[in-house]
């Protein structure tokens, strides 16, 4: 445990981290102050980062299992000692950690008799398990257990319907908030005009990530969302000029960028943040479920000119820094 003493600025408007703790590997602990604060200020923003930390950031979870030798959900393996469901549930309190953007796929493979862990979870590089003594399953006799898993980044969470079921693969419940629970107290000081406050924020995670790490995550999320307020009178500008402008002819990435484009299987590991994008750009294409090079060649520029706050100068500049990147494989003058 981490223990700092509170002390209050009267100069600029401050963050400290005041106490930080591991519980266990899934659980971890930290409290924050933001001070000095006007009369109400310390309630405003308490709420939206309370909101902002338990439904703004991501995180991953194991959202199928698939295996042909299970015939329902509900069924029992001789050899097993739990039935599918039990397995299930336990697969579901897995925690995980990752720079996964959309779904990849993972397995259990083991031979009994032995206990199933999350060490026995066969991940791909960028996925990693936080608690590997986590506990899946008991194998009491010499059987196969083969299970194909799929693993998903996310927010919120997501509750399975019948109409998920397929032939042999089974969703599970996903709670992706690596935060589990956060709330804030305010404690005001001074008289009259004087009063000001002190917000102290306490935030529990997974162990995903730590509270300081989802503290500056929902922070960025939040300023994220404010963004296009700050640029509306330039969006209103830029529509009422778009009146009088002939659009230009559209082009497709999949024309332009042929060469490139060959190499699937690379592409769909190159992701948008390796690019070096304006960060309103990027969360433009990150709110569109654009995450890869892959998926941004696959849209053609009619198709990015539909996604909200999204111009012709934001495409230009996204051709720039492809052939910057790419010069090899680019030809110049797009436009």
């Amino acid at each position: 445990m981490v223990r700092d003493k509170v002390t209050v600025s009267t100069r600029t408007l401050q963050w400290k981290c005041v106490e930080s703790r591991a519980d266990s590997k899934r659980l971890y602990y930290g409290r924050f102050i933001l001070s000095p604060l006007m009369k109400g200020q310390a309630d405003t923003i308490g709420i939206a980062m309370r909101r902002a930390l338990l439904g703004e950031i991501e995180g991953t979870c194991i959202t199928r299992a698939k295996s042909e030798k299970i015939p329902h959900e509900y069924t029992t393996i001789v050899g097993i000692q739990e039935s599918v469901h039990e397995i299930l549930m336990n697969l579901k309190e897995i925690i995980l950690r990752s720079n996964l953007y959309g779904t990849c796929d993972a397995s259990i493979c083991v031979k009994g008799p032995r206990y199933v862990t999350a060490q026995d979870i066969i991940l791909p590089p960028y996925v990693e398990i936080v608690d590997n003594t986590q506990y899946i399953a008991s194998l009491t006799e010499p059987i196969d257990l083969c299970i194909g898993l799929q693993i998903e980044r996310n927010r919120g969470y997501r509750i399975k319907s019948p109409n998920h079921f397929q032939d042999g693969s089974y969703p599970i419940d996903a709670v992706f908030m690596p935060v589990r629970n956060a709330n804030h107290s305010i404690h005001s000081y001074g008289n009259g005009n004087e009063k000001q406050e002190i917000l102290f924020l306490e935030i529990w995670t997974n162990g995903s990530l730590t509270p300081k790490e989802a503290l500056h995550e929902a922070s960025r999320n939040l300023i994220d969302l404010f963004i296009p307020f700050l640029h509306t009178d330039e969006e209103n500008l830029h529509l009422e000029d778009n009146q009088h402008k002939v659009t230009l002819p559209p082009f497709t990435f999949h024309d332009k960028l042929a060469k490139l484009r060959k190499n699937k299987k690379a592409l769909k590991y190159i992701f948008i943040d390796q690019l070096e994008l304006p960060p309103r750009i990027y969360n433009c294409l990150k709110r569109s479920n654009i995450y890869t090079l892959l998926d941004l060649l696959n849209n053609s520029q009619e198709d990015l000119m539909k996604i909200e706050h999204f111009r012709i100068e934001d495409v230009k500049k996204i051709l720039s820094i492809l052939e910057k990147q790419f010069t090899s494989d680019l030809p110049k003058n797009q436009f």
